[in-house]
C-alpha cells in the first residue's frame, strides 16, 4: 500500500453545531485537506511543536522524544491507517538498531511526536479518500493561537 505523505497545515478551533472543537488540519495535496478533531491539550502540544516552542517542564510528547533519543530509537513515521465511524487510527513506526516496532497511538499524539522528531506523517489511501476535503468545504476555523 502506497501511503500519502501529508504535512500539518495548522491547528484550529472549528466551530460546529455541537460547539467548538480543536482540529489539526493535514495538508494532503494542492487543494485537499484532512481535518482531525483532537483534544485541547494535544492541540496545544502540536502548536508548540509547529512553533518550536518548549515549555519549562517537559510534557508527555517531549518526554517521548527524550526517551527515544536516550534509547537510540528512531521514529520512522506516523501512519494514519484507518478511519472507522469518524475515529482515526494510527501507528508509530519506530526502530532501535535492527528491531522495528509498530505502536498503536492516537493520531493527535502521533502527530505531536512526529513533529518533534521531524518524522513523516503518512496517511493510507482509503483514509485520504474518505476524509480529505477541499478547502472550501471546511467549517469555519479560527487559528488556535488567536482563540487562546
Amino acid at each position: 500500500m502506497e501511503y500519502q505523505r501529508c504535512s500539518v497545515q495548522g491547528v484550529y478551533i472549528t466551530q460546529t453545531e455541537q460547539g467548538n472543537a480543536p482540529t489539526v488540519l493535514l495538508h494532503v495535496d494542492n487543494n485537499h485537506f484532512m481535518p482531525i478533531y483532537i483534544g485541547l491539550w494535544e492541540a496545544i502540544s502540536i502548536t508548540n511543536a509547529l512553533n518550536q516552542e518548549t515549555l519549562p517542564r517537559p510534557i508527555t510528547h517531549d518526554l517521548f522524544t527524550d526517551l527515544f533519543s536516550r534509547l537510540s530509537i528512531t521514529m520512522i513515521s506516523l501512519r494514519i491507517d484507518a478511519l472507522d465511524d469518524g475515529v482515526f487510527f494510527a501507528n508509530l513506526v519506530i526502530r532501535q538498531g535492527d528491531r522495528e516496532e509498530i505502536l498503536d497511538c492516537r493520531p493527535s499524539d502521533g502527530i505531536a511526536i512526529a513533529l518533534r522528531m521531524k518524522s513523516p506523517i503518512l496517511v493510507a489511501p482509503d483514509v485520504v479518500h474518505k476524509a480529505a476535503v477541499e478547502r472550501e468545504e471546511l467549517d469555519q476555523m479560527i487559528d488556535l493561537k488567536s482563540y487562546l
